[in-house]
């Protein structure tokens, strides 16, 4: 399990590294989605399935197609189709793709390993623990995240709508 979650750790910390250094916004993305499903790895390798899962539904699924929303709602014009085309290269999907096979492979491992089933040193958490623990004395700071991702979604509408031109017709030139 110490080599599993050395490897998860590697990954997440070269992914997060991507993340930061990339100039294009969908190839950060694709690191970044890596790097939370690394971080999901060092979950289960901790003894903690459902937060794992949790983990991959929440951020990797939820989040990164609002992230994506975002991004196409900035609608950037004309030219990004060409850009669009470049992102689809296998060249770009290479690295990405293979450190996910990477987490993918250990993960099976772990799962199917006698040392992590046999394992007394690792307490799963259970879902009735996880669900007190957060409506129980974080319940105030789980609703305020509910909020804070709401005004971030209605933010990101307002910034990336485009809005109308309005002029008044004594303000217009007219051509002679």
């Amino acid at each position: 399990m110490n080599l599993a979650f050395n490897i998860a750790a590697v990954i997440a910390i070269v992914c997060t590294v991507m993340v930061v250094t990339r100039y294009n916004i969908m190839h950060a993305l694709l690191y970044l989605v890596t790097s939370f499903m690394a971080v999901a790895v060092i979950f289960f390798t901790y003894g903690a399935p459902f937060i794992a899962a949790l983990e991959l539904i929440v951020y990797a699924g939820a989040i990164m197609v609002l992230m994506v929303f975002v991004i196409m709602m900035l609608n950037l014009g004309g030219g990004s189709a060409a850009q669009e085309k470049q992102w689809l290269s296998l060249r770009v999907w290479v690295f990405p793709a293979i450190l996910s096979l990477i987490l993918l492979g250990e993960l099976i491992w772990l799962i199917y390993s006698e040392q992590y089933i046999g394992s007394e040193q690792i307490k799963v958490v259970d879902t009735k623990e996880v669900a007190v623990a957060l409506y129980g004395p974080y319940v105030v700071a789980v609703e305020l995240s509910a909020m804070l991702l709401m005004a971030g979604i209605v933010g990101a509408y307002h910034l990336g709508r485009q809005r109308k031109k309005i002029v008044h017709r004594f303000l217009e030139r007219s051509n002679p």
